[in-house]
């Protein structure tokens, strides 16, 4: 049995206690807001920092260190210095989208992470049935930009479908389904073999329909986009 301490009440803190729990680890507790944080990583073998990116510093500056506990944060963009202090550090970073405590449970069984530091952070991965690669420090900063492109753009780009679908008097739904197939696509043959539509085959005329049709708030981001795709096509 592993036992486990988490700080942070959040998705992501919430969603890998049930998940490690579940897995078999004894989870002993959740620290928040207003709790002493001084001896949090006694009696513990890891302990979790699972706050927003701006408090993990002072955080984990607020717990006395052991010397036998793993301290891990969950930021994608925060490199091991953070943790300065604790001789046994670790970075996990869940790369999946955790809107709901139990939605996050479910998917960070069998995840990819992003880890760096102390290996004894492998042994949650593993807990949880994962796949982990490694990011150095100095890379973290772009892997957490390709990171937020992947999913948080994406589904700014499937609100403005939504949008626009709606407005069509379609539902997205069928917008989805399409988008999911794209997704399988890109998967098999990789972004540039799976481009279809009209900026990668030169149709400038339908282009020009669309914004036509668009509401003007709408413009920016198609153009910015139809680029994107003109530049992806000519590789």
């Amino acid at each position: 049995m592993r036992r486990v301490r988490t700080i942070g009440g959040g998705r992501a803190g919430t969603s890998l206690g049930a998940a490690l729990e579940s897995a078999g680890w004894e989870l002993l507790g959740c620290l928040g807001r207003g709790d002493d944080l001084g001896g949090a990583a006694a009696r513990t073998d890891v302990l979790v920092i699972a706050t927003p990116d701006d408090a993990v510093e002072t955080v984990a500056g607020s717990v006395r260190s052991v010397d036998s506990t793993l301290v891990v944060h969950l930021s994608g963009a925060l490199g091991l210095d953070v943790l300065d202090g604790h001789p046994r550090r670790a970075a996990m970073h869940p790369l999946v989208s955790l809107p709901t405590p139990d939605l996050g449970t479910e998917r960070l069984r069998g995840a990819w992470f992003a880890v760096a530091g102390d290996l004894g952070v492998n042994s949650l991965v593993e807990a949880l049935g994962g796949r982990s690669f490694p990011i150095d420090d100095g890379a973290r900063p772009l892997y957490h930009a390709a990171a937020v492109i992947s999913s948080n753009h994406l589904v700014a780009l499937l609100g403005q479908t939504e949008r626009v679908a709606a407005a069509a008097g379609v539902p997205l739904e069928v917008m989805l389904d399409l988008a999911q197939g794209t997704l399988d696509n890109v998967r098999r043959l990789g972004p540039a073999a799976a481009l279809t539509g009209p900026a990668a085959r030169g149709d400038e005329a339908t282009i020009a329909r669309h914004l036509e049709a668009l509401p003007a708030d709408e413009h920016a981001l198609y153009e910015a986009l139809v680029r994107e795709a003109q530049r992806l096509a000519d590789g």
